[in-house]
């Protein structure tokens, strides 16, 4: 995975904590994400992966957490394209991107 790679992955595992915590919350703000990202991206290419998060978000919590937390190349592609955005409050965030950058400068060295 690349450093971006990684850094998504972390950021969406924090998302499918928050997930297990509060599914309907989560879920909730996912599908108006996907509403609005829908009328603004349609006929384009982010298109696909949103039907995509549809439909994923049709099967339930636990299908949208594996997604979430997945290594798989299909997973870090729907994370490109990710519904999720306010699922995390700003601290969370910031949080979750500082462990993030501490763990990737302990690894490169």
């Amino acid at each position: 995975m690349t450093r971006e790679e990684l850094r998504s992955l972390w950021l969406n595992r924090a998302v499918a904590a928050e997930m297990a915590q509060d599914p309907d919350r989560v879920i909730g703000l996912a599908r108006e994400n996907l509403a609005r990202f829908q009328r603004i991206h349609a006929g384009r290419s982010a298109e696909h992966w949103l039907k995509r998060w549809e439909w994923i978000l049709d099967q339930g919590p636990e299908l949208a957490m594996e997604t979430l937390t997945s290594p798989a190349p299909e997973a870090s592609d729907l994370r490109q394209n990710s519904p999720f955005p306010g699922a995390l409050t700003e601290s969370q965030r910031h949080a979750v991107l500082d462990a993030f950058d501490r763990s990737w400068r302990q690894r490169v060295r």
